[in-house]
């Protein structure tokens, strides 16, 4: 699949965050779609497949945690990436065993928007 066939959502309360995000992933010919809440993304997801979520963990509302867990029960197609500005986070057995692994988390501020057009592209080809 080409990268201007894949579809991304991104899921950030921080507005400079969500569309930094989203103008660079356009850029590179993603279909993406940015809210500003888990509600909102499941609203979205309903409606609407996507190939990857990117999710803030601190949201307000349904925590970016919750939103994993009914996203994939929405699709379990969908990858994920977990974006976070903790850098003490660690993911949880739960998001283990939906194939979540460290390696598919993106700190915050992200320095090197490249590796997260990576980390998609890597994440949408591969079959786990």
């Amino acid at each position: 699949m080409g990268i201007s066939g894949i579809t991304v959502l991104i899921v950030d309360d921080e507005p400079a965050i969500r569309d930094s995000l989203q103008d660079f992933l356009e850029d590179y010919e993603f279909r993406v779609t940015a809210v500003e809440s888990s509600e909102a993304a499941l609203d979205v997801l309903v409606r609407e497949r996507h190939d990857v979520l990117i999710v803030d963990l601190r949201l307000p509302g349904i925590s970016g945690e919750t939103l994993v867990f009914e996203a994939h029960k929405l699709d379990p197609r969908i990858k994920f990436i977990i974006h976070t500005g903790s850098v003490d986070y660690r993911l949880s057995e739960e998001l283990r065993a939906l194939g979540i692994r460290p390696g598919h988390m993106s700190l915050k501020p992200v320095t090197d928007l490249e590796e997260v057009v990576n980390l998609i592209t890597e994440l949408v080809n591969s079959d786990g």
